[in-house]
């Protein structure tokens, strides 16, 4: 036990230390700007930030990453009630009785009651963390090969279920990130699987290309379709916050209470903020004796979920530390930054130094106080010049996230080919966005993979087919059939349970869809065409390197199969994870499909030209050109403003990428011919 308040102590005084501290700053300035403008969504973001954590300590990264992170929740409440419009989707039922009071004239004593329940949630949830890692360590220590790999596979399965009935797609997502993760030089046989010959494939596909791509991507786009500005509403002066604040310790025990549902859901790998949120908006109905009140303005639909979204940060990660399964899609990118900096979740980050990392893992707790502690005090103080931020044009930002995109893929590697990557891993995402499935399963795959690999062939090399059969591989088995099929049958149950007008809107919906998804049916049937591909050159890559892309390879094809045979029979489902998505489809403003696709086209001849700058002219010279370019002629900016953005953004990204990073961007194509 004093081994354990010795690495508490120890990891408060690294958060502490100036360097640390600082860098957790400007981690939380960054989550600030994400959680408050709507469309830009908390991963990614972090997605974004992954390159720039190369040149950290571990300490300093996370400081950075989670400081950043553990804000968007909180921020992103503020346009949920102002406006009415979620700045992240984890603060999307906060609008449904936050926005009201905003209309009545309550918008500060809303905000100070979702800024202090959240700041409440946010420490039950640090030190549900901290809790729960005597508890969790023996259990960690306990674990093999057999059980490590099985866990991953649970934690693809869990992230699958994201896709409600779709839970097909959503293991065929996973399965896809598997096999990318095969791209690579086997690490003992050193065979090359799939490199195309190729030098820039032999250390694999890299994961922050692909994650950037895979959701930053779609999200411009998605944002340059809309247009327009941020926020299309203008709100008035807010009073009342300390009223908010009251309402806070008046209902202490609900905000407790949703806290700990927050915390709870968020240990469970898949599930995150898109469900406690409303598991504890519905707890909070329940429990009050006005329910009449929830949906036109009730201070306890906006404490309720204010609590459960930022306890469900400390919640998410206790199973991302223990045992390498991310929690929600936050942490399976927050995975990546593990391997980015060396360090492998499991036994390590539960053992005391020397030998182990746990005053890190108290870090964490530190890390997730101190933000929140800082960041609801800044909203306090600077609620009325947040909510200008809002009235920013999404046009202005358009062109310095693309700059974000191309540079956070290019600085990982200094490769121009990972920018390449970024613009195919955009256009896959895209792709599944439109045919509606979920991402979050691909990059967890990607990110478990090598791990999945590694302890396949331990498993397999030390006990032979016996791992099977033994006891914590056939619970974990038992559990992962569970999480595959339980959602499935509880959503055919409730929607012959429930007569609400929500789930008839659902079944209208899915009646209306109940036809031939040829997007699908050509997108699997392409998939089965790589996949058969895949395994007919495996044939020749010896048992060590042919074993994981064996056991992904098949089930991914009878899984696809399985798919295309669903889809012609008009069996497709769409996903509905979570109550928000019709009402986020309800509130949106329908386009005219000409408009979406007259829009699309422009922005994604934008995204090919900012590469194609990139590749002849270098980063110094393509960054100023592009950037002027899409304000003046992408934009239509007027002149005074496109040469003042582009001024000041070149000017930002010299100062921090060339003199002070140093990074060696390459001089470009056309000066290489031209020499």
């Amino acid at each position: 036990m004093l081994d354990i308040f010795q690495s508490l102590a120890a990891g408060f005084y690294q958060v502490l230390t100036w360097s640390t501290f600082s860098l957790m700053l400007i981690g939380i300035a960054v989550g600030f700007f994400v959680g408050i403008l709507p469309g830009l969504g908390g991963p990614t973001t972090l997605a974004l930030m992954l390159p720039f954590i190369f040149k950290m300590n571990a300490v300093e990264a996370f400081a950075f990453l989670l400081g950043m992170s553990a804000v968007t929740a909180t921020t992103g409440d503020i346009t949920s009630i102002l406006f009415g419009v979620p700045g992240e989707p984890i603060s999307a039922s906060t609008i449904v009785d936050g926005h009201p009071m905003a209309k009545k004239g309550e918008a500060g004593r809303a905000l100070g009651a979702v800024l202090m329940s959240s700041l409440i949630g946010a420490i039950v949830g640090a030190f549900a963390l901290a809790l729960a890692i005597p508890v969790v360590r023996p259990l960690v220590l306990s674990f093999g090969s057999p059980e490590f790999f099985m866990l991953a596979l649970l934690g693809i399965t869990f992230v699958a279920t994201l896709s409600g009935e779709a839970i097909v797609k959503g293991i065929i997502a996973g399965g896809m990130g598997f096999m990318l993760a095969t791209i690579r030089l086997d690490p003992i046989s050193g065979i090359q699987r799939y490199t195309f010959d190729q030098l820039y494939l032999w250390d694999g596909v890299g994961l922050v290309p692909v994650t950037v791509g895979l959701f930053a991507i779609p999200e411009i786009i998605d944002l340059a379709v809309h247009g327009g500005a941020i926020s299309k509403d203008t709100v008035g002066k807010i009073g009342g916050v300390m009223q908010g604040v009251k309402d806070t310790f008046r209902h202490f025990w609900l905000v407790i209470r949703c806290s700990v549902i927050g915390a709870y859901i968020g240990v469970i790998p898949g599930m995150g903020g898109a469900v406690s949120q409303w598991i504890a908006y519905a707890h909070a109905v329940q429990s009050s004796p006005n329910k009449d009140q929830f949906g036109k303005g009730a201070v306890e639909g906006v404490l309720g979920p204010g609590a459960a979204n930022n306890s469900g940060v400390g919640g998410s990660l206790i199973p991302t530390i223990a045992f390498g399964v991310p929690g929600s899609v936050t942490t399976a990118i927050l995975l990546g930054a593990f391997i980015i900096q060396g360090i492998v979740p499991g036994p390590d980050m539960l053992l005391p130094p020397p030998k182990g990392k746990l005053d890190l893992t108290f870090s964490f707790v530190w890390i997730i106080v101190l933000s929140n502690i800082i960041t609801v005090a800044i909203c306090f103080l600077f609620l009325n010049q947040l909510a200008k931020i809002t009235r920013i044009r999404s046009s202005l930002l358009m062109p310095f996230i693309l700059l974000l995109i191309y540079l956070g893929a290019f600085a990982e590697q200094n490769a121009f080919q990972d920018v390449v990557i970024v613009l195919f891993a955009g256009a896959l995402g895209w792709i599944m966005v439109q045919l509606d499935w979920q991402r979050p399963p691909l990059i967890l795959g990607l990110v478990l993979g090598p791990l999945m690999e590694n302890r396949l062939f331990l498993s397999t090399d030390n006990y032979g087919a016996a791992w099977l059969w033994r006891p914590g591989v056939m619970i974990l088995g038992a559990i992962t059939l569970l999480g595959i099929f339980y959602p499935v049958i509880k959503d055919k149950w409730k929607k012959s349970q429930d007569t609400s007008p929500i789930v008839h809107h659902r079944i209208a919906r899915s009646e209306e869809n109940n036809r031939i998804h040829w997007g699908t049916v050509v997108f699997v049937t392409l998939l089965m065409g790589c996949l058969a591909w895949a395994l007919w050159e495996s044939r020749n890559f010896g048992y060590r390197a042919g074993l994981f892309p064996w056991v992904i390879g098949y089930p991914m094809l009878l899984l696809c199969a399985l798919q295309l045979i669903l889809s012609l029979l008009k069996k497709d489902k769409i996903s509905h994870v979570a109550t928000m998505g019709d009402f986020e489809a309800a509130a949106e403003p329908q386009l005219p499909q000409s408009v979406v696709a007259r829009r699309t086209v422009q922005i994604s001849f934008w995204i090919i030209a900012y590469l194609v700058a990139i590749w002849l002219l270098g980063f110094s010279y393509a960054v100023p050109l592009m950037l002027f370019a899409y304000l003046k002629f992408g934009a239509s900016e007027k002149w005074p403003i496109s040469l003042i953005l582009t001024a000041v953004g070149w000017v930002c990204f010299y100062l921090l990428f060339e003199y002070s990073l140093h990074i060696p961007f390459p001089p470009g194509q056309l000066f290489e011919w031209l020499s």
